[in-house]
């Protein structure tokens, strides 16, 4: 299977996004590991240009949903997370309680913890609509402030 790549500029700055022959694969900030050596840019990939369409509608504020199909690499455990994270409405926020007791386990708020860190897509599974629970702002792979940036979009928004 061939994987691909394209870094484009956002209000966040650059992110390197990723994808194979079907499906997004990744979506990366500039610090995060990079995926495999084996991936070939190719900015003309279809599904790269239509992230990057997508994504630019997004923070222009006028796409809540992303329409890409995804495949995100992960344990069944973080695919379970991550399928309950892409329910998370638009401008609202979750506990990582509340995503613990959306796949059915209240227990396993630490392990929903760090399933939400490993996610590969940032902002199309939106991870940074998770917080403490008692309303701050938690660790984001982009950081904290990138975090902040996305949520307040979103309000601006909603």
């Amino acid at each position: 299977m061939s994987n691909y790549y394209h870094t484009i500029e956002t209000p966040l700055g650059s992110l390197t996004l990723y994808a194979s022959d079907e499906a997004l694969t990744a979506i990366l900030y500039q610090h995060q590991t990079p995926q495999p050596e084996t991936a070939t840019a190719m900015p003309q990939h279809p599904l790269l240009i239509e992230c990057e369409r997508q994504l630019q509608q997004y923070f222009a504020g006028t796409r809540q949903q992303f329409d890409l199909p995804l495949a995100p690499k992960g344990t069944d455990f973080q695919q379970r997370v991550w399928q309950s994270l892409s329910t998370i409405p638009y401008g609202v926020c979750w506990s990582y309680q509340q995503l613990a007791i959306s796949i059915g386990n209240i227990k396993a708020c630490q392990a929903v913890g760090m399933a939400n860190s490993k996610n590969p897509l940032s902002i199309v599974i939106p991870c940074h609509r998770v917080i403490g629970k008692n309303g701050k702002l938690t660790g984001y792979a982009g950081g904290l402030d990138k975090k902040q940036t996305l949520l307040a979009l979103e309000q601006e928004h909603a």
